[in-house]
Protein backbone atom coordinates (compact mmCIF):
# COMPACT_ATOMS: atom_id res chain seq x y z
CA UNK A 1 0.00 0.00 0.00
CA UNK A 2 1.11 3.17 -1.31
CA UNK A 3 2.20 5.94 1.64
CA UNK A 4 0.35 9.29 1.32
CA UNK A 5 1.89 12.47 1.64
CA UNK A 6 2.45 13.80 5.05
CA UNK A 7 -0.07 17.32 5.11
CA UNK A 8 2.01 19.98 6.84
CA UNK A 9 0.60 21.42 9.80
CA UNK A 10 -1.13 24.81 10.50
CA UNK A 11 0.79 27.37 12.18
CA UNK A 12 -0.03 28.94 15.88
CA UNK A 13 0.14 32.83 15.46
CA UNK A 14 1.34 35.18 18.13
CA UNK A 15 -1.20 36.57 19.89
CA UNK A 16 -1.57 39.58 22.24
CA UNK A 17 0.36 42.65 22.68
CA UNK A 18 3.10 40.81 25.08
CA UNK A 19 4.35 38.44 23.09
CA UNK A 20 4.83 40.40 20.01
CA UNK A 21 6.66 42.97 22.36
CA UNK A 22 9.12 40.01 23.78
CA UNK A 23 9.76 39.07 19.85
CA UNK A 24 10.77 42.77 19.03
CA UNK A 25 12.99 43.42 21.99
CA UNK A 26 14.75 40.19 22.10
CA UNK A 27 14.67 38.72 18.37
CA UNK A 28 17.24 39.08 15.50
CA UNK A 29 16.16 41.06 12.30
CA UNK A 30 16.95 39.05 8.90
CA UNK A 31 16.28 41.30 5.97
CA UNK A 32 15.50 40.05 2.44
CA UNK A 33 13.99 42.30 -0.53
CA UNK A 34 10.70 40.58 -0.09
CA UNK A 35 10.34 40.73 3.76
CA UNK A 36 11.97 41.27 7.22
CA UNK A 37 11.86 38.30 9.42
CA UNK A 38 12.44 39.35 13.28
CA UNK A 39 12.97 35.96 15.15
CA UNK A 40 13.70 34.48 18.71
CA UNK A 41 14.15 31.19 20.28
CA UNK A 42 10.54 29.12 21.17
CA UNK A 43 10.17 29.66 24.50
CA UNK A 44 6.34 28.07 25.53
CA UNK A 45 3.65 30.44 26.78
CA UNK A 46 2.65 30.70 30.63
CA UNK A 47 1.58 27.52 32.04
CA UNK A 48 1.97 25.66 28.53
CA UNK A 49 3.92 22.14 28.24
CA UNK A 50 7.12 22.35 26.46
CA UNK A 51 6.30 21.77 22.82
CA UNK A 52 8.38 22.76 20.19
CA UNK A 53 6.75 24.63 17.18
CA UNK A 54 6.74 27.72 15.29
CA UNK A 55 4.89 30.69 16.15
CA UNK A 56 4.88 33.33 13.89
CA UNK A 57 2.47 36.59 13.35
CA UNK A 58 2.68 38.18 10.17
CA UNK A 59 2.24 41.87 10.24
CA UNK A 60 1.38 44.70 7.06
CA UNK A 61 0.71 48.08 7.81
CA UNK A 62 -1.42 50.39 6.00
CA UNK A 63 2.04 52.23 5.24
CA UNK A 64 3.14 49.27 3.58
CA UNK A 65 -0.13 48.05 1.64
CA UNK A 66 -2.81 50.37 1.41
CA UNK A 67 -5.82 48.04 0.43
CA UNK A 68 -7.21 45.57 2.77
CA UNK A 69 -7.61 43.32 -0.17
CA UNK A 70 -3.86 43.75 -0.87
CA UNK A 71 -3.07 43.27 2.95
CA UNK A 72 -5.03 40.34 3.17
CA UNK A 73 -3.71 38.49 0.12
CA UNK A 74 -0.27 39.12 1.28
CA UNK A 75 -1.00 37.68 4.39
CA UNK A 76 -2.72 34.73 2.78
CA UNK A 77 0.39 34.04 0.49
CA UNK A 78 2.86 34.21 3.17
CA UNK A 79 1.59 32.10 5.63
CA UNK A 80 0.94 29.35 2.70
CA UNK A 81 4.63 29.79 2.21
CA UNK A 82 5.34 28.88 5.22
CA UNK A 83 2.85 26.65 5.81
CA UNK A 84 4.40 24.57 3.10
CA UNK A 85 7.96 25.16 3.02
CA UNK A 86 9.98 21.85 2.40
CA UNK A 87 12.11 21.47 5.53
CA UNK A 88 9.46 22.69 7.96
CA UNK A 89 10.09 25.37 10.79
CA UNK A 90 12.15 25.30 12.90
CA UNK A 91 11.06 25.95 16.51
CA UNK A 92 11.22 29.51 17.25
CA UNK A 93 8.71 32.68 18.08
CA UNK A 94 8.94 35.30 15.10
CA UNK A 95 7.29 38.61 13.42
CA UNK A 96 7.23 38.76 9.32
CA UNK A 97 6.67 42.15 8.15
CA UNK A 98 6.25 41.46 4.25
CA UNK A 99 7.03 44.33 1.78
CA UNK A 100 4.71 45.11 -1.60
CA UNK A 101 6.95 42.59 -3.88
CA UNK A 102 5.32 39.83 -2.05
CA UNK A 103 2.82 40.08 -4.05
CA UNK A 104 4.22 39.62 -7.28
CA UNK A 105 6.92 37.32 -6.43
CA UNK A 106 6.03 33.49 -7.78
CA UNK A 107 5.76 31.79 -5.07
CA UNK A 108 8.77 29.58 -5.22
CA UNK A 109 10.48 32.43 -5.11
CA UNK A 110 8.72 33.30 -1.66
CA UNK A 111 9.70 29.82 -0.73
CA UNK A 112 13.43 30.03 -1.43
CA UNK A 113 13.75 33.65 0.18
CA UNK A 114 11.89 32.08 3.23
CA UNK A 115 14.52 29.39 3.30
CA UNK A 116 17.06 31.76 3.13
CA UNK A 117 16.25 33.95 5.99
CA UNK A 118 15.77 30.73 7.77
CA UNK A 119 18.92 29.31 6.93
CA UNK A 120 20.73 33.22 7.47
CA UNK A 121 19.21 33.65 11.11
CA UNK A 122 21.62 32.93 13.99
CA UNK A 123 21.40 29.78 16.05
CA UNK A 124 21.78 31.78 19.29
CA UNK A 125 19.81 34.67 19.25
CA UNK A 126 21.03 37.90 20.94
CA UNK A 127 20.00 38.35 24.45
CA UNK A 128 18.68 41.73 25.76
CA UNK A 129 19.42 45.21 26.11
CA UNK A 130 21.66 44.96 28.88
CA UNK A 131 23.23 41.72 28.09
CA UNK A 132 23.38 39.94 31.21
CA UNK A 133 20.23 38.76 33.17
CA UNK A 134 19.95 39.06 36.79
CA UNK A 135 21.20 41.62 39.69
CA UNK A 136 22.75 44.68 38.29
CA UNK A 137 19.86 45.75 35.88
CA UNK A 138 22.01 48.55 33.63
CA UNK A 139 24.84 49.54 36.57
CA UNK A 140 28.12 49.83 34.99
CA UNK A 141 30.29 46.78 35.73
CA UNK A 142 33.61 47.70 37.64
CA UNK A 143 36.83 47.25 35.27
CA UNK A 144 39.70 44.91 36.37
CA UNK A 145 42.76 47.31 37.19
CA UNK A 146 46.14 45.05 35.57
CA UNK A 147 48.35 44.09 38.37
CA UNK A 148 51.43 45.44 37.58
CA UNK A 149 54.87 43.53 39.47
CA UNK A 150 57.98 46.46 39.58
CA UNK A 151 61.01 44.72 38.33
CA UNK A 152 64.58 45.56 39.97
CA UNK A 153 67.52 45.11 37.96
CA UNK A 154 69.45 42.02 38.99
CA UNK A 155 67.04 40.27 40.62
CA UNK A 156 67.38 36.51 40.45
CA UNK A 157 63.65 35.58 40.33
CA UNK A 158 62.81 36.91 37.00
Amino acid sequence: MQERPRRPVALDSLRGDREFRKVRQHGVAVRDPLFTLRLTEYRPRHGETWQPRAIIGVVISKKTLKRAVDRNRARRRVREALRTLPGGLPPCRAILLPNPGVLTATFPALQAALIRSLAKAPGRVKKGAGGQKGGNSGRPQPVPVPVIQAVTPGDPSV
